[in-house]
């Protein structure tokens, strides 16, 4: 844990938004990566999620997520990641954050 405090003007620069995964798939090569298709309401985005260790391909497709959307695109070896799926992790399990309830992809979290 950080003892740094932002401010709230920082917080609201971060874009978290509701996404839907609708393709998810192994990186060839990678012990920890798969690359999900998240459906974001305005617009389809890749992003490679170091979370195969707790979750198969199968286990994501239509998950709802919060992913951070206005993160600078990484060029990865693999591929590009346009974003970031938000997760936790308990002992050596990989938790992903999802909402409690439906709600439509690109929905705003605040």
């Amino acid at each position: 844990m950080t003892d740094e405090k932002i401010t709230i003007e920082d917080f609201i620069k971060v874009d978290l938004r509701v996404g839907k995964i609708i393709d998810a798939e192994e990186v060839e090569d990678s012990r920890k990566m798969l690359k999900l298709l998240v459906d974001i309401g305005e617009e389809k985005r890749t992003i490679y999620a170091g979370v195969k260790k707790s979750y198969s391909p199968e286990d994501l497709l239509n998950k709802l997520v919060v992913v951070i959307i206005n993160l600078k695109p990484r060029e990865m070896k693999f591929g590009t990641s346009d974003g970031m799926m938000l997760a936790t992790q308990n002992n050596d399990e990989i938790i992903i954050l999802q909402p409690e309830k439906d709600v439509m992809p690109g929905s705003k979290v605040s």
